[in-house]
């Protein structure tokens, strides 16, 4: 049972920032940052990408080291020299890229544990299966009903949702004092956000002090006791509850930014674009036959393990083990082995998880953005790099990439600011189909307007527009017909204004 907020007092703080600066040669991200976290309190952060949140987090899980400024936990100053460091003293921090934190080769339940490998708390040449007992332990610190058969498998196996699952047990055994959750729930269900949100309350009751990162204002407005904005890598606004929202998004992005969005004036295709025939996107799903129409943007939306990114992944090649079915592209045969055969077509996508499927370690902004047309940047076999550069820096502009110019690592971009290098790489030349699979995922409100808005312009340009996602409201933003799918079958196919966000709901959870 939790707590009422009003029944709650200000304790003595568990961690002080004070004038917390952090500068990357002549580029000054943290210009200053004062931040208090009481324990059993949940702060919520607000900030547009660019702003700095990414490197805070860094500097309080131990990442990176501040320029200049203190860190008080429990009134004395500490030094947060590594990750392992600041585990000890009891930061606990979730990051939002979990290919940061997975160790792919190694089972699910080595991986719950291998903190305590690494902190010597379990013997490193320990058999995974002398590890199954800790393993469960961890996984019960989130009620996760993972059986030893799960827990023996390789984790690279395991879906994004999962892997984010594991991650939040393995910081929560610790009983940290301090816990950082950056975007936790961008990969969830309802049903396991849920889950977490009880834990996160829990937490909160038995005094953790939550550092909590969003974009999602109802999730704040669920869970947070206060609100702090960063912009410019300054903290620009607090609030205590009753929250403002419209002055805090106003805050974060500025004057103008809290008008509502615009209502749509909603697209019709005429022309069918892609036929999907007979195709099976799970083995024991039934046959879907479906046509998407050239400019519209069609929303595809439905819970995790719905069977959308097996979809997206078929249609562009990436996937033909589970396909049965047959395609049509413009009337045309269509049966792309490889992405490379779908891109010749003019078939793209953005995916789901940009880090692991859409970007290279250590490759620039103009590099990343010319990848899969590096053919029309040379000359014979010569790089045009100018060329390259040239069009990059179009990119930037024309998306608003905060960077320092195409010659920057995308690496080093937030994770708001990688996603628009994403979907302008694939907006570069007008395609036939431009697949979105997650396209606001862990992007700010300014960010997910501009992809709405070019994703938009594209289809009213003639193309055919599916964007996969699982939350309402980001389908109302963009999508002039709906799709939901439900254990790979379509139970409704709608235009857009003629369905209530419970009719949508309700298809969503219908039973097989």
């Amino acid at each position: 049972m939790t707590t009422p907020r009003d029944a709650r007092t200000s304790p003595a703080p568990v961690l002080e920032l004070r004038d917390i600066r952090k500068s990357f040669g002549a580029n000054t991200v943290l210009k200053g940052v004062d931040l208090t976290l009481r324990p059993g309190r949940i702060t919520a952060l607000l900030g547009a990408n660019g702003a700095g949140k990414s490197t805070l987090i860094k500097a309080l899980s131990g990442v990176h080291q501040p320029t200049g400024g203190d860190i008080l936990l429990d009134g004395a100053p500490v030094q947060l020299e590594n990750p392992m460091a600041a585990s000890r003293l009891g930061v606990r921090t979730v990051h939002q890229r979990i290919d940061d934190a997975i160790i792919p080769g190694l089972s699910v339940a080595e991986n719950l544990v291998f903190e305590q490998i690494a902190l010597g708390e379990t013997p490193s040449v320990a058999s995974p299966k002398s590890l199954l007992p800790r393993a469960r332990k961890v996984a019960a610190a989130l009620a996760l009903d993972w059986d030893d058969a799960f827990l023996r498998q390789d984790v690279f196996e395991l879906g994004i949702a999962d892997c984010q699952m594991l991650l939040l047990a393995r910081a929560l055994v610790t009983d940290p004092k301090v816990l950082i959750l950056d975007e936790p729930t961008s990969t969830l269900s309802q049903s396991e956000a849920e889950r977490l949100f009880e834990t996160i309350l829990e937490l909160r009751d038995r005094g953790v002090a939550i550092l909590h990162v969003s974009h999602r204002l109802a999730e704040i407005d669920q869970l947070a006791d206060d609100i702090v904005v960063l912009r410019d890598g300054r903290i620009t606004a607090a609030q205590e509850r009753p929250f403002d929202f419209a002055a805090a998004v106003t805050s974060m992005l500025g004057e103008g930014a809290e008008r509502d969005i615009e209502q749509l004036v909603h697209l019709t295709g005429e022309q069918v674009a892609l036929e999907i025939d007979g195709l099976r996107v799970f083995p024991e799903a039934p046959e879907m036959s479906v046509a998407l129409r050239s400019g519209e943007v069609t929303g595809v939306i439905g819970l995790i393990g719905a069977g959308k990114t097996e979809l997206a992944e078929y249609v562009f090649g990436e996937s033909t083990a589970t396909g049965t079915g047959t395609m049509k592209l413009g009337g045309k045969a269509y049966a792309p082995r490889h992405p490379k055969h779908a891109i010749a077509r003019g078939v793209f996508l953005v995916p789901e998880d940009r880090a692991a499927q859409g970007m290279l370690p250590g490759w620039s902004i103009a590099r990343t953005f010319s990848l899969p047309f590096l053919s029309r940047f040379a000359r014979g076999a010569i790089l045009q790099q100018g060329s390259e550069t040239t069009r990059a820096a179009q990119a930037i502009a024309d998306f608003g990439v905060v960077s320092t110019g195409p010659g920057q690592s995308v690496d080093a971009l937030s994770g708001g600011n990688q996603q628009k290098v994403m979907v302008a790489r694939w907006m570069q030349t007008p395609p036939e189909v431009l697949l979105l699979d997650e396209p606001f995922r862990g992007v700010d409100i300014g960010a997910r307007r501009e992809i709405a808005k070019r994703a938009r312009e594209q289809a009213a340009d003639g193309s055919c527009v599916v964007m996969l996602c699982s939350d309402v409201d980001e389908l109302r933003e963009i999508a002039d017909r709906v799709l939901v799918l439900v254990e790979g079958r379509i139970t409704l196919d709608a235009r857009i204004d003629t369905v209530s966000d419970d009719e949508i709901v309700q298809s969503m959870t219908e039973v097989a």
